[in-house]
């Protein structure tokens, strides 16, 4: 079992940054390929990052790239994703997840947290 805690979501103005993290506890964190998801109201979840065990290899959503970065600090159990120029379509609830495939896709990963709100006002 692996649980996980997401924090630092909040309101922010376009073009503005944050910097979401995810404190992990359980088995191996370095055992997991580690992926940020966000869903906002009425929208399917949807991708933005992943991360792979190691932290070598990252992929990123079309939507963010070049504006958000995943990485992962093995040793203190946790996964960042500072977002920088937000915009108010960047608003959704962001959710942390583990697993052991490393996919763009939501239903391989195992582990889920409860999630962090980020809201983007124009």
């Amino acid at each position: 079992q692996v649980q996980l805690v997401e924090s630092g979501g909040g309101l922010v103005q376009a073009g503005g940054s944050l910097r979401l993290s995810c404190a992990a506890s359980g088995r191996a964190f370095d055992s997991y390929a580690m992926a940020w998801f966000r869903q906002a109201p009425g929208k399917e979840r949807e991708f933005v990052a992943a991360i792979r065990r190691s932290g070598v290899s990252t992929y990123y959503a079309d939507s963010v790239k070049g504006r958000f970065t995943i990485s992962r600090d093995n040793a203190k159990n946790t996964v960042y994703l500072p977002m920088n120029s937000l915009k108010p379509e960047d608003t959704a609830v962001y959710y942390c997840a583990a697993g052991v495939i490393f996919t763009t896709s939501p239903s391989p990963y195992n582990y889920w947290g409860q999630g962090t709100q980020v809201t983007v006002s124009s």
